[in-house]
């Protein structure tokens, strides 16, 4: 469907907002490609290009990667799939990454996950994982067996870092201060679409209208 390569779309939300199973629906559904900015960040790393070895020398020193660096390799990435749409993930994180997006491409819509950072709390810091397989339980909606205790190995549960209440608060904060501005500019271009709830599979049957809308609202466009 023609449609379908007019479609460029970004994907927000705090961790732990459900948004790699919206974004994952959204492929499902809508044929789009997914970009995620960390898997893009990770190859490079390993691949020891030349961005990637800039990005791993500011990482070890405690630093960010500077706007320009994150927005040259982003980009580089879309140009590679201009030919078709995409969801792009985890990226822009400021407002001059986001100037910078929208000097190469126009931006159809940015989805945004408007889910309450109590609820986030509560999801993460009930996780608990099985170290050996990467299997994640949830102590609220997908228990172990046992308490404690993977169901297929027997072996003990622990709690990621990442998991950890004091590192949530955290993360949660620095979401919030780092991409707030990029939400009011988006907003203010009239492109930001926010979907609030506490369940992803609530919240979803909504965004899947909203896009069906947008899809049907741009093919008519290019007719």
């Amino acid at each position: 469907m023609v449609v379908q390569r007019l479609i460029r779309a970004v994907i927000m939300g705090p961790p732990g907002s459900g948004k790699g199973t919206v974004s994952g629906r959204i492929i499902k559904t809508f044929g789009l490609q997914h970009i995620s900015s960390g898997d893009i960040l990770r190859a490079n790393i390993e691949e020891k290009t030349e961005l990637g070895l800039l990005m791993k020398s500011c990482i070890d020193q405690g630093q960010l990667v500077p706007d320009a660096i994150m927005s040259r390799i982003i980009l580089s990435n879309l140009r590679r799939i201009d030919h078709s749409g995409w969801l792009l993930d985890g990226f822009p994180r400021t407002v001059p990454q986001a100037e910078a997006l929208d000097q190469a491409y126009v931006i159809d819509t940015v989805i945004n996950l408007d889910v309450p950072f109590q609820t986030i709390k509560e999801r993460l810091t009930s996780r608990w994982t099985h170290i050996a397989s990467g299997r994640v339980y949830n102590t609220d909606f997908n228990p172990p067996k046992v308490p404690g205790l993977d169901n297929i190995t027997g072996e003990p549960l622990v709690q990621r870092d990442d998991d950890k209440p004091e590192t949530v608060t955290r993360r949660l904060k620095s979401y919030e201060t780092q991409t707030e501005p990029v939400l009011e500019y988006y907003r203010s271009k009239g492109v930001l679409e926010s979907f609030s709830g506490t369940e992803t599979n609530k919240i979803w049957p909504h965004v899947e209208a909203f896009l069906h809308r947008k899809f049907s609202s741009l093919s008519q466009r290019a007719a």
